[in-house]
């Protein structure tokens, strides 16, 4: 006895069609701008104690910065290096250009 074919779609075929009106593109998508790259500049290292002091490496001795890691943290790029000094924390800050 011969097999008869129904112009159903099995269940992998159903799956591809859209199940609502929402997942169809009926309206184009919406283009977004992309934020300008920001360009860093040199990087320095910075070092950080256990009292949150940091310290910038000049003339060959360890001075007193200015800011704080998490103040650089707000508008340079900061990474912190495996690397420890006399039981400080190193950072390289790079900031924006």
């Amino acid at each position: 006895m011969a097999h008869r074919r129904y112009n159903s779609p099995n269940k992998r075929q159903d799956s591809r069609l859209p199940s609502s009106p929402t997942r169809s593109l009926r309206q184009p998508p919406t283009v977004t701008e992309r934020p300008i790259p920001v360009v860093y500049g040199k990087p320095f290292v910075v070092v950080e104690d256990e009292g949150k002091n940091t310290f910038i490496f000049q003339a060959g001795n360890w001075v007193p910065h200015s800011e704080s890691i998490a103040e650089c943290r707000e508008s340079c790029l900061v990474k912190e290096l495996p690397q420890r000094v006399n039981g400080r924390v190193r950072y390289e800050i790079r900031r924006p250009q």
